[in-house]
């Protein structure tokens, strides 16, 4: 009996201690409770859609304005900041809903090396070229008639002839490879992981850009490519914004999947 007095007072003035540390925080019974429960399919399949074809949007936005409005502009200082700020700033926001792709090229290394769930690639990428013309078309909205012609609505005009297309196709498969691995390295791979990682990756177009958008324009991004095309109807070497960044992709992805990802993600030597 004294046994079976000690355990039962033994048990109350535990739950009293539970019951006092509950009371100053009120979070600490949460937590327990919600290890083990899946996420509701509405966080798990719409919120990433809904992050990257809004984030996709307002990046284009902002990348599009910045050269429709600067179109005389000398020099790519200018959309070359806008572009990497506005990504860096869009991923800070959303990454933590959908990752923060905003671009296909990004999606499939991420989807590559196991970052995202292979059901997703396939909305990730509508959601992105509707996130790229909602943009666009925004950017066009807001501008003058004048500036809109005079910058071909944002689309890649760089690439005029037949012999710059192997240049082009070359500076955006290694232009787009930088970016990816930024992206792959800096905010999926653990062992590289970093909480600066969207500027960073804001700060990686900005530098490519400046140093090839000379040569191809500096897409990196299908959407971002698409978005304008659709919107002024301009599809002169538009396929080259296609094959360059997502061969960079695709690279980044066998890269790191075979040789420079963590054991997660690694195939090979674990």
């Amino acid at each position: 009996m004294r046994q079976f007095h000690y355990k039962a007072v033994k048990m109350t003035q535990e739950k009293k201690t539970e019951l006092e540390m509950m009371k100053k925080d009120p979070e600490a019974g949460k937590e327990e409770e919600d290890v083990g429960v899946a996420p509701h399919w509405f966080e798990t399949y719409v919120q990433p859609c809904v992050a990257e074809l809004l984030g996709s949007a307002l990046f284009i936005f902002i990348g599009c304005l910045s050269v429709i409005e600067n179109a005389k502009t000398t020099g790519s200082l200018q959309p070359a900041l806008a572009h990497g700020l506005a990504l860096g700033l869009t991923i800070a926001v959303l990454g933590g809903i959908s990752g923060g792709h905003f671009n296909p090229a990004v999606s499939l290394a991420a989807w590559l090396i196991g970052g995202l769930n292979i059901i997703l690639v396939v909305p990730y990428w509508v959601c992105q070229l509707c996130g790229g013309m909602i943009g666009a078309a925004l950017a066009m909205a807001l501008s003058t008639e004048t500036n809109f012609e005079n910058a071909t609505g944002a689309a890649f005009t760089t690439v005029r002839s037949d012999e710059a297309v192997a240049r082009a196709i070359g500076a955006e498969i290694i232009m787009t490879f930088f970016l990816v691995f930024a992206v792959c390295m800096g905010a999926i791979n653990e062992k590289t992981r970093t909480p600066l990682a969207p500027f960073c990756i804001g700060f990686t177009v900005t530098v490519d850009i400046l140093a090839g958008g000379a040569i191809s324009g500096a897409c990196m991004n299908p959407a971002r490519a698409f978005g304008p095309a659709v919107v002024a109807d301009y599809w002169t070497f538009h396929w080259i914004y296609w094959v360059g960044p997502m061969a960079g992709g695709l690279l980044v992805g066998g890269i790191v999947r075979l040789c420079l990802g963590d054991k997660k993600i690694r195939l090979f030597l674990k």
